[in-house]
């Protein structure tokens, strides 16, 4: 990862310490890669949230050429994936398929392209022995690496090209820092930005699936009580980690908090005995003939009821 440069655009700020979604650039970089058998950054060395291998160019602020020099000095792996620092939204699946396809191509390096096609040579990854090959021919040539481009080196290589205009979006300017920091709190993007960066502050690496907390969640705040679902991931966490702490330690763990939510709110929508029938009431008595007589000379009989509210004498 390449994080020196003056960082004109930006006033001279340290642009890879600059924070977008709580976490700085160069973090976030080192969050997609961390894969990587070896992890090393040309600055000068600061706070990281994972373990790397620091570098400097020579002389310091030499340039990109200079800088990659000073970085593939640090390892011996046949391909390296060479990275700005300034990219808020490059992913770990970016760079496996990255790797994956120079691993299945007989190119040099496969680079990704951004929104406007042009080619991104620091979203990319290389085979080491071409990339050591190229700076050698330079050096010999200039005498240094220093001040030259980064295309005197990647136009001698045979490239292959990646369509990735999100992943190699690269934050040159305060607007540009604006806009990653305005699109990872739009909705579809929140959740997984937050997750991402609760994962770096702890040092968790676990693959979260967030669906199934979610769906615990909302189980143990609809079947029980609000307060319910932070506390119930809680102790699913905590379970899990007893249990090994991977994926699917964490996935048993909220099945079975699931499934006592449920059993839990059935019992508020299931009657605690079954309803007993109503007793029978007794056939009215048949009237008889004496009494049908006497109804008939007081007036009785089977003339109209009397209006609700009315007394039965009321005329």
């Amino acid at each position: 990862m390449l994080a020196g440069g003056g960082a004109r655009r930006l006033g001279g700020a340290d642009k890879p310490g600059v924070r977008v979604g709580g976490r700085s650039l160069l973090d976030r970089v080192l969050a997609a890669c961390s894969g990587a058998r070896t992890s090393v950054v040309v600055a000068d060395p600061r706070p990281t949230s994972r373990p790397v291998s620091w570098a400097r160019e020579e002389p310091p602020g030499g340039g990109p050429l200079a800088a990659l020099d000073a970085g593939l000095r640090l390892s011996t792996a046949e391909y390296a994936v060479l990275l700005s620092a300034d990219l808020p939204f490059l992913d770990g699946p970016t760079v496996d398929e990255l790797l994956i396809t120079l691993r299945t191509s007989t190119a040099d390096g496969v680079l990704l392209t951004d929104a406007d096609g042009r080619d991104q040579p620091l979203v990319a990854a290389y085979r080491t022995a071409a990339l050591r090959h190229g700076l050698a021919v330079l050096a010999e040539g200039h005498g240094t690496l220093a001040g030259l481009p980064l295309r005197r080196l990647t136009g001698s290589l045979d490239l292959t090209r990646i369509i990735g205009p999100v992943a190699s979006f690269d934050c040159d300017t305060w607007d540009d820092i604006a806009t990653a920091r305005a699109r990872i709190r739009e909705h579809g993007h929140v959740l997984d930005e937050w997750i991402s960066a609760v994962k770096d502050e702890l040092g968790i690496d676990l693959d979260v699936d967030t669906g199934v907390l979610l769906d615990l969640a909302r189980d143990a705040a609809h079947g029980v009580a609000r307060p319910a679902a932070p506390l119930t991931t809680f102790l699913v966490g905590y379970a899990a980690a007893r249990a090994g702490g991977d994926r699917e330690a964490v996935a048993e763990a909220a099945r079975k908090a699931v499934a006592l939510a449920t059993r839990w709110a059935e019992e508020d929508t299931t009657d605690a005995a079954p309803a007993q029938p109503a007793p029978a009431q007794p056939a009215p008595a048949q009237p008889t003939d004496e009494q049908s007589a006497a109804d008939t000379a007081s007036g009785g009989g089977s003339g109209p009821a009397p209006a609700p509210g009315t007394r039965p004498d009321a005329e």
